[in-house]
């Protein structure tokens, strides 16, 4: 779940940062993702707005989500049998994506938006697909990387 965080970090949606993280059986990380926009498509060129006057002007026509994005830029032959943690519960269509893609298990750790109706229908193919899903309690409450605290020259390859 830490990675998921972690690469939330790299989304510019200024309004909610969302990551996900594909591990196969053996906990090897196959899949990173964050949302953002499509490849080819500048960050700074396309609209990050919720509520504009147009349906074109809103990130919601453009932005790829987290779990998208950890499936198809998975580093592995494909994602069958493997478990997704995200930051947020997926919607409607990321549940499509993670269903078809062959992931066995979804672990998020916020569910707030699950009185919306897009939430309330990913549990329900969830469940239909036969897809384990589960809130992840952390049990730390912060982890932190100081760059401070590490020794680089202990880092570098030895001359």
């Amino acid at each position: 779940m830490a990675t998921a965080i972690l690469a939330s970090k790299r989304s510019k949606d200024p309004s909610l940062q969302v990551g996900a993280c594909v591990v196969n059986r053996d906990n090897k990380i196959v899949g990173i993702g964050y949302n953002g926009m499509p490849i080819g498509c500048d960050d700074d060129e396309f609209p990050w707005g919720k509520n504009t006057p147009s349906p074109l002007d809103s990130k919601y026509m453009y932005v790829c989500h987290a779990e998208m994005n950890a499936i198809v830029n998975k580093n592995s032959a494909d994602v069958k049998d493997c478990v997704i943690y995200v930051g947020l519960f997926p919607c409607n269509e990321c549940a499509k994506i993670i269903i078809q893609s062959g992931i066995t298990e979804v672990v998020y750790l916020s569910d707030k938006k699950k009185h919306k109706a897009a939430y309330i229908a990913s549990k329900r193919m969830f469940e239909a697909a036969g897809i384990k899903y589960w809130q992840y309690k952390p049990k730390n409450d912060k982890i932190i990387i100081n760059f401070k605290d590490i020794d680089w020259e202990s880092m570098s390859p030895s001359k």
